[in-house]
């Protein structure tokens, strides 16, 4: 009773408060929130790995690596099935974008433990998958729960869960210009004068929070790159068309290994088929073991030795030809071990793997110019943060937030110039592959993306079956003028669907069709409704998308269109005017 009564005067002291400051509050509630998640899954992660591979010696190939993500991602389906009661948290980032699209913004209270939880087991026992997504979608849950506990509306619910969002990338990375520009970038959030200070308050509020408690090493950092050289700006492009063809290959094999492992129905077999499988590729390239930011980090500072540790490469000489088939078998294995981990059961993102692939990408690329000697000293570890970026940009199709985040970690804009470029021309070379993102594609496909195209953002929000009007009074096609008269004296509209017996619309009389005739009493026995109806201009599927509802509106010229389900069974009208309406109410919601 006494919290309660607390929260009360602090939810009418909040109301009491302006609009604007209301949401500064919340928002830096939100960041240190999204600080404190980003702290936890860190932290742990890293602890665990460190408790279960600290001790291995370094020239020794481990047996453990092939039963360690088996256990891992075990460990995720028990949670899932005791804790959670058989709720998997989902895809964190996609399910973020669902909730904004068709749920107003509000996400259980689950998701905000939920996926904090799984990941941990599942990226600290060495599955291969990153923990932004898992943070993201927690900070978003608690930013969701945070404005339903204090009665805020629509757009305060998105605005806050853009916050989480922001405040999660800015913690991970310290990098919060970045982070806003994510939120604008992948969650869709409006940057206006008004979303801005609560985006840079959120950003700047988790980023230290989080200082205060992450180690440096558990960070992916870099400190004073090479500087950009006019002469490296061929190789430059080439590293960004090799990214955006990469972007394709990562998407295709992406989507097709976790598809195939979601095809098994038996958990307890794709957890084992999936285990042995990840194990296997961990034995034999450590480095693949959970987010790999270590072996980032080493490859920005051109120390290839640290990533053959524990494999059975490490004894060989690493100026060698070879350490290119090993930085190869990296890359393409990467992708597998990431859409087997998440598809056999592991909880986690593709932010890291795909920061990982495109550093390896970039790595590998300026060792192949170094062997084949066609310039002098070039800087691979700025290679190696250029790459990243360029698939950052290919794979997620944010090539802002991959510019900016890179030129931050990096500390400074030292390799703007090339960032742009190789991000640039591997966001286009991605769109050719695929107009959607792995975060996106199902969505896309469903009707429920949300984008900044305001039209398109307005439909999606829009639910067809909240719009269906029941007020029709339906008639039998076998009904008399006399009946039909009747039916009409007592309907206050003027449009009536005739439906058989099985309640299927077989057609539409108006009011205009028996104008002439419904006085005419020596015709009420003899005219039957069939030989009046008409065929309606457009018919209206149940799960029909607005954008296709809108169309036939448009194309047909109607202002009343029936609504059917899969069946043809009728179930009501949709009007032109109730459409617009409820457009522009939503309109004026989300500007």
């Amino acid at each position: 009773m006494q919290i309660a009564a607390q929260l009360n005067r602090l939810r009418d002291w909040l109301a009491s408060l302006q609009r604007k400051h209301a949401l500064i509050l919340l928002s830096v509630a939100v960041g240190m929130a999204a600080g404190l998640v980003a702290v936890i899954l860190k932290n742990a992660v890293y602890g665990l790995r460190r408790l279960l591979t600290n001790w291995f010696t370094l020239d020794e190939v481990n047996w453990l690596y092939a039963i360690y993500p088996a256990i891992g991602i075990a460990l995720t389906l028990l949670i899932i099935r005791w804790f959670l009661k058989n709720r998997h948290p989902g895809p964190g980032i996609p399910t973020t974008l669902y909730a904004i699209s068709r749920r107003s913004g509000q996400l259980k209270k689950q998701q905000m433990y939920a996926s904090i939880v799984t990941s941990i087991f599942t990226v600290g026992f060495g599955g291969s998958a990153g923990l932004e997504a898992p943070a993201v979608q927690a900070s978003a849950g608690i930013g969701s729960n945070l404005a339903a506990l204090f009665h805020q509306n629509y757009k305060t619910r998105i605005l806050l869960i853009g916050c989480a969002a922001a405040g999660s990338l800015a913690a991970m990375f310290k990098a919060p210009v970045a982070a806003i520009v994510f939120a604008v970038e992948v969650i869709m959030i409006d940057l206006t004068t008004a979303s801005l200070v609560p985006l840079l308050m959120a950003s700047l509020s988790a980023l230290l929070t989080a200082s205060l408690f992450l180690e440096e090493d558990v960070l992916l950092s870099i400190k004073d790159p090479e500087p950009f050289t006019f002469g490296y700006l061929p190789f430059y492009i080439l590293l960004g068309v090799a990214c955006g063809v990469f972007s394709g290959y990562f998407n295709k094999i992406y989507l097709s290994v976790s598809g195939t492992f979601q095809g098994i129905k038996s958990p307890v077999s794709r957890v084992l088929t999936g285990g042995a499988l990840l194990g296997a590729i961990v034995l034999v390239f450590p480095p693949l073991y959970g987010e790999g930011y270590d072996i980032l980090n080493a490859f920005l500072r051109d120390d290839i030795r640290e990533s053959t540790a524990n494999s059975m490469f490490y004894d060989l000489p690493v100026d060698g030809w070879w350490i290119l088939l090993f930085l190869t078998g990296l890359l393409v294995l990467k992708v597998l071990a990431t859409g087997i981990t998440l598809g056999s059961g592991g909880v986690g993102g593709i932010f890291a793997p795909t920061l990982f692939m495109g550093g390896t990408l970039g790595y590998l690329f300026g060792k192949v110019i170094d062997k084949l000697h066609i310039t002098q000293a070039l800087p691979v570890g700025s290679f190696a943060l250029v790459g990243m970026a360029g698939l950052m940009a290919g794979v997620l199709h944010a090539p802002l937030t991959s510019i900016f985040l890179i030129a931050e970690i990096s500390g400074g804009y030292d390799l703007f110039v090339p960032l742009m470029i190789s991000a640039a021309i591997a966001y286009y070379i991605s769109r050719i592959f695929s107009k959607h993102t792995i975060y996106t594609r199902e969505l896309a496909e469903r009707g429920d993306l949300i984008t900044h195209n305001k039209d398109q953002t307005v439909l999606t929000l829009m639910n067809l079956r909240n719009e269906i009007e029941t007020n029709f009074k339906p008639v039998s096609p076998q009904a008399t003028l006399r009946e039909l008269v009747k039916i009409v004296s007592s309907s206050q509209r003027n449009l009536f669907p005739v439906v058989n017996a099985d309640g299927k619309l077989v057609g539409v009389v108006t009011l205009d069709d028996i104008r002439e005739i419904m006085f005419n009493t020596e015709m009420y026995d003899n005219v039957r409704v069939t030989s009046l109806m008409n065929v309606p201009p457009a018919i209206i599927s149940l799960n029909e998308r607005m954008e296709e509802v809108a169309r036939k509106f448009d194309e047909s010229g109607a202002w009343n269109l029936p609504v059917v389900d899969d069946h043809g069974i009728y179930a009501g009208f949709v009007s032109k005017s109730r459409i617009f309406s409820v457009y522009r109410q939503i309109l004026v919601d989300v500007s």
